[in-house]
């Protein structure tokens, strides 16, 4: 679930301009896929992301009026950050470019909250990873990343294929498993997730999950999925 401007939306390739609002209120879409049986929810905070605002109260409710864990990400670019947010109840914290622009933070969250606890997002256009909300190219590269952020503890990474997010043209399956060989600890991937095959594709290529937002929005991948 991606929010801003306080409303359930999708982006289309990571454009906070170009946007397909869902649900007028995302506590009701949290509650719409918690009553479908979704054990776990994804919230990005895309304008703590951009540095636009936050969403932070909305996130409060949806945290506190379900009991389905959640994760968020979306401007966590500190302790302060990511503790503000385990304090509210989320369950695993994401941290984003400041992974690339401070990896020892990575280090110091699990460190002092468990690896359970914090997840790195590398959303990337190719292998060169993007920051700042998707809108910066980094410079960097996912396998320069990889060997500092498993030294570091990290169990869980998600990668995200920008050019595809949001455009249900499926996941690049030479893409995905390329980065399945650089991470070998647990992999969910997003970008471009269109049906049952790309759900496939995840056990052909043996990666754990992905991120899922537009497909069961508009009913692409039926939820609950069943093969």
């Amino acid at each position: 679930m991606d929010i801003q401007s306080g409303r359930a939306v999708r982006l289309y390739e990571g454009d906070p301009d170009r946007e397909t609002v869902y649900f007028e209120s995302p506590l009701d879409a949290a509650r719409h896929w918690a009553g479908l049986g979704a054990g776990f929810l994804h919230l990005v905070d895309l304008d703590a992301a951009t540095g636009r605002g936050g969403n932070r109260e909305i996130i409060a409710q949806i945290v506190s009026g379900l009991d389905v864990p959640v994760e968020v990400g979306g401007g966590v670019r500190s302790r302060e950050d990511a503790e503000a947010l385990l304090a509210l109840g989320v369950r695993r914290v994401v941290i984003g470019t400041a992974a690339v622009k401070n990896p020892e933070l990575v280090a110091e969250l699990i460190a002092a909250h468990g690896s359970e606890a914090v997840v790195v997002s590398l959303d990337a256009r190719g292998l060169e990873v993007a920051t700042h909300g998707w809108a910066q190219g980094s410079g960097v590269q996912v396998a320069e990343l990889t060997p500092r952020l498993a030294d570091a503890g990290l169990e869980t990474l998600i990668f995200t294929d920008v050019t595809r997010d949001g455009t249900l043209k499926g996941l690049d399956r030479d893409l995905m498993r390329q980065v399945r060989g650089l991470w070998l600890n647990t992999l969910i991937v997003g970008g471009g997730v269109r049906d049952v095959e790309d759900v496939r594709l995840l056990a052909e290529e043996g990666i754990e999950g992905a991120i899922v937002g537009r497909a069961i929005y508009e009913g692409t991948l039926p939820y609950p999925v069943t093969l």
